[in-house]
């Protein structure tokens, strides 16, 4: 590998050169959604980002060289609750059963429409059951962990160091928390590693009774049985640090024995839209399917890194709208050149690619600026070979991964008017003006103009007649 990587370690609060356990086996691990619901805007930029670090250390280290691991969520008590509140009238494992693989397929389709590639493994926590129940025997045994009236807590001054990670004070930790007042908490700080289910709820045998896993510990046991005791990137949103990411720590380390779980930490920053925390009651509250029911996928993910993903984003829809007119250019310079679908891309390398931007802690902005540099080259090319570049180098963002034709050809879920209707109104409009009845002329194209459509005239320069094409903007 020629290039460096460095990024940004949570865990040391400084940027460092990245160097994995093994260059021939890079493991990262990302904690993906709870599937009770769909996933909102926010969801998608720890996808969009940490998609967008699995496709640079492939570039990096090779296509074979790296897992990724995206987790799905489906024991938590905010599932029991809504899949009782959705399907009534089926048992509640069958309707917990249900709502999680329907929130499940919609959250794929979803980030697919992003743009993003399917991760190497995505395990569930229903899977890993068993590796969960024997972790904390393993923390009970070490006098980490012990049970009390049916839970198993771990006892958080067992492990001296505990809250180094998000460097808070113990009144943050417990505010940060919202720390469950128990009687049989050791520690006002003991956290659940299993708790007792009831004959309705979902539940599995184990030496403590029957019960199912808190929510720390489904991603320590996940990660451990599919990537090591210590693997290289850790991944999520920077709301996760405390106390999630903090208590991961603790269970793996401490039933392990490690001085790491991972050896980078990297959390994506916070997500306002139009400069407020996102929230129903505001009405500035969207699923990432609003969102690509009005715009298209990659105008979405170019939106979301047009900002560094360390730094809070204000998502605005003036800037998904700058995003389109971006790519409607950049698709008329690629055409219909396929995705580049090889091994590492010889394209890429060199001064003139942008993964030596993206291997400075993921730079999407100055890569972004980069890609208009290749852009303007690209489209003065008559050889081919930067139009070539550019391709590889949008590919490599999650970009440009269609052809022109294919993009031209997107409509909103809104969209309600058929083509032919859109040549006909067109055609009246033409007559109009051939008439002179420009206030016809201009009925027809402010009423297609309400819908979307934008006509633009040009002069046919052989024969001198206007001809109008329109195409769909926001």
């Amino acid at each position: 590998m020629n290039t460096e990587l460095h990024f940004y370690n949570t865990l040391t609060r400084q940027k460092e050169r990245f160097l994995p356990q093994d260059p021939k086996n890079v493991r990262l691990y990302v904690c993906g959604p709870t599937v009770y619901d769909r996933a909102h805007i926010g969801n998608a930029r720890p996808a969009i980002v940490f998609d967008t670090v699995f496709r640079v250390l492939r570039q990096a280290y090779g296509f074979n060289n790296v897992q990724y691991v995206r987790n799905l969520t489906d024991i938590d008590d905010k599932i029991n609750a809504r899949a009782a509140l959705d399907f009534p009238d089926l048992s509640l494992n069958e309707a917990i059963r249900q709502l999680t693989e329907e929130t499940a397929d919609q959250y794929h389709m979803d980030v697919r429409d992003l743009g993003n590639l399917d991760p190497t493994f995505e395990p569930r926590a229903t899977e890993h059951v068993p590796g969960m129940i024997r972790l904390i025997e393993t923390l009970v045994a070490k006098d980490h962990a012990y049970e009390a009236e049916g839970h198993v807590l771990f006892h958080v001054p067992s492990m001296p160091d505990y809250g180094e990670f998000a460097r808070r004070s113990q009144d943050e930790m417990q505010a940060g928390a919202r720390v469950e007042v128990a009687p049989y908490k050791r520690d006002p700080m003991d956290f659940v590693l299993w708790k007792p289910s009831s004959e309705s709820e979902p539940g599995w045998d184990s030496p403590w009774g029957r019960g199912r896993p808190g929510w720390h510990i489904e991603c320590s046991a996940m990660s451990f049985e599919l990537l090591g005791e210590v693997f290289d990137i850790h991944g999520g949103g920077i709301d996760l640090v405390f106390p999630h990411h903090e208590n991961e720590i603790a269970q793996s380390r401490c039933a392990h024995g490690t001085e790491r779980l991972a050896n980078v930490w990297m959390h994506n920053g916070f997500l306002l839209v139009n400069g407020e925390k996102m929230s129903k009651s505001l009405g500035n509250f969207f699923t990432i399917r609003d969102l690509l029911d009005d715009w298209p996928g990659e105008a979405l993910r170019l939106t979301m890194l047009k900002t560094q993903y360390r730094q809070p984003i204000n998502w605005l829809e003036s800037s998904v709208r700058e995003s389109r007119k971006t790519l409607d250019r950049w698709y008329s310079i690629i055409g219909d050149r396929e995705t580049y679908s090889g091994g590492l891309n010889p394209m890429l390398d060199g001064d003139q690619g942008i993964l030596q931007y993206l291997a400075d802690d993921l730079n999407t902005p100055e890569a972004i600026t980069q890609l208009h540099v290749l852009s303007d080259r690209a489209a003065d090319d008559h050889e081919g070979e930067d139009r070539q570049r550019f391709k590889a180098a949008l590919n490599l963002l999650g970009l440009g991964q269609l052809t022109e034709t294919e993009w031209r050809a997107w409509r909103p879920a809104s969209f309600a008017l058929d083509p032919a209707e859109i040549e006909g109104a067109i055609a009246a409009r033409l007559n109009a003006r051939a008439e002179k009845n420009w206030s016809e002329a201009d009925r027809i194209r402010d009423e297609l103009g309400s819908k979307g459509i934008q006509l633009k005239d040009a002069k046919d320069p052989e024969t001198g007649e206007i001809r109008t094409t329109w195409e769909l903007v926001r």
